[in-house]
């Protein structure tokens, strides 16, 4: 997989990023009509079909660890995007995402061991309390599901950062993505199937699948393979700052394809997570190490 060397770098990390965050917003759409385990069962069902026939794993000749750290890598996977999509039944795309986000942001800090980036991460669980209206809101109409929902978001995607770059030094390129995505398949399709008994076979139209394809290309397809490619020449610190829009990004996409529209309140406690993520995720990486492209 090659690009021309004249495009930027930080410009495929940042198609990579609208890209995930756009197609989460085309995914809100599904999320009524088929269920949020409907919409995760065509996400990852379109993905995997094509991630198989690109890397074409080998099923034999792994170690039990090697197992272990792949099935581990897609039940977080799996989760993860069951959680989040559920969220999305309940809470506009950019505060689902600025909530999600603190899984990997909380993970990015303990990991580094800096007071500052603990100092940082407080700072995003205010903005996480304003962008919620934990504080605004009356008890009894907070949408308390949406909210946990994103917070198990959050925490599966730490664990999938965590057994990803295990899994990416068990296998080689991406035979462990491709084993863990059959994996996260396998978790979410019995949720998947009884989404189809509530809402119908009905309901899974010619439009709703070629929505789902738009979902699979769109939230992993290109944005992975943009990734890998920016990966290969840029420094941490800037892959982190530009990661560290997704909220922002989350807001604008909810904003074009759903029409939700964010108060200030709740515009400032993103800032808040931003700012956050960008200390910990960006100026804090260390701008000497390259990342893996694996």
């Amino acid at each position: 997989m090659t690009t021309p060397r004249f495009v930027p770098a930080p410009l495929l990390v940042l198609g990579a990023v609208v890209s995930v965050q756009f197609g989460g917003a085309l995914a809100a759409t599904l999320v009524p009509q088929i269920g949020a385990a409907g919409s995760v069962v065509l996400r990852l069902g379109f993905a995997t079909a094509v991630l198989l026939a690109v890397a074409r794993p080998r099923w034999r000749g792994h170690s039990a660890r090697a197992w272990l750290t792949v099935v581990a890598f897609g039940v977080a996977m799996g989760l993860m995007n069951f959680a989040f999509y559920g969220s999305l039944a309940h809470l506009p795309i950019g505060v689902a995402v600025t909530i999600e986000f603190t899984g990997p942001l909380t993970l990015a800090a303990v990991l580094s061991r800096r007071p500052r980036d603990l100092l940082a991460v407080a700072a995003a669980a205010i903005g996480v309390l304003l962008i919620s209206q934990a504080l605004s809101v009356p008890l009894a109409e907070l949408e308390g599901t949406g909210i946990l929902l994103a917070l198990l978001a959050g925490v599966c995607w730490a664990g999938y950062i965590i057994f990803s770059g295990r899994a990416g030094a068990e296998f080689p390129a991406l035979e462990g993505l491709a084993l863990a995505m059959v994996v996260a398949m396998l978790v979410v399709l019995p949720f998947g199937l009884w989404d189809v008994t509530v809402h119908g076979t009905s309901a899974w139209t010619g439009a709703v699948v070629l929505t789902g394809l738009g979902v699979a290309i769109l939230s992993s397809v290109l944005p992975y393979s943009l990734e890998l490619l920016a990966l290969r020449r840029l420094p941490a610190k800037v892959f982190g700052i530009l990661l560290s829009l997704e909220p922002a990004v989350a807001a604008l996409a909810g904003l074009v394809v759903l029409g939700q529209r964010l108060d200030p309140v709740q515009l400032g406690g993103m800032v808040l997570v931003v700012l956050a993520s960008t200390m910990v995720l960006g100026l804090g990486a260390r701008s000497e190490r390259e990342p893996s492209a694996t």
